[in-house]
């Protein structure tokens, strides 16, 4: 274990949760936005974060209209504490809906998209689909060589950093190989990496 190692775990522990929760959102919103598929949904984060967001709304509720200036300036600062986590957790979800994949989803986002899903079908079917032939009403047609559903490009260029070190990269089709050390930073192929930064080895940013 070098100094690194220490000052890092040194800091991992004095840090209080709120703060680690932060840390970890932010950068799970980092990589949700980058990274092409979908990654897998934080549960034990988000119920924790949410919880947060809950407890803080009420607290500001039941606070709000005391005219005593050191309680103001809490609220404020719970505020500001608030709207941050919002902005987060809002951005988060929005770039996660936003990929076409059913991999991954939680149960709340998975009823949103069907529902959301059936609201565009319904809408679309009596404003135009319904006047084209039957062959021609589908919404998810592969024929003709052709797809209508938008898929992940697992070629897509992302910037990422080792955690640690994590050996050899091949790069799948190019015959090129390279070394990430850890704090190395690649500009590389996401699947290259993909598997690396399901287990935690690799970040995006």
């Amino acid at each position: 274990m070098d100094i690194d190692d220490i000052l890092a775990e040194a800091l991992h522990v004095s840090a209080p949760q709120e703060t680690l929760d932060l840390q970890e959102l932010t950068r799970a919103w980092v990589a949700e936005r980058v990274a092409p598929e979908l990654l897998p949904y934080p549960d034990a984060l988000m119920e924790r974060v949410l919880g947060r967001i809950r407890r803080q709304i009420e607290t500001v509720e039941e606070q709000t209209g005391n005219m005593d200036p050191k309680t103001n300036f809490k609220l404020i600062v719970i505020q500001t504490e608030l709207e941050r986590f919002k902005f987060l957790v809002r951005s988060f979800l929005r770039a996660r809906v936003a990929k076409n994949s059913a991999e991954y989803l939680s149960l709340s986002e998975s009823k949103y998209l069907t529902a959301h899903q059936n609201l565009l079908a319904s809408h679309y079917q009596s404003s135009f689909l319904s006047q084209f032939p039957n062959s021609l009403q589908k919404l998810d047609d592969t024929q003709g060589g052709i797809s209508m559903i938008d898929a992940p490009d697992p070629d897509t260029a992302v910037f990422c950093r080792a955690l640690r070190d994590v050996g050899e990269i091949n790069v799948v089709g190019t015959g090129r190989a390279f070394v990430m050390k850890r704090g190395d930073v690649r500009v590389v192929r996401w699947s290259a990496i993909k598997e690396k930064v399901l287990a935690g080895d690799i970040e995006l940013v």
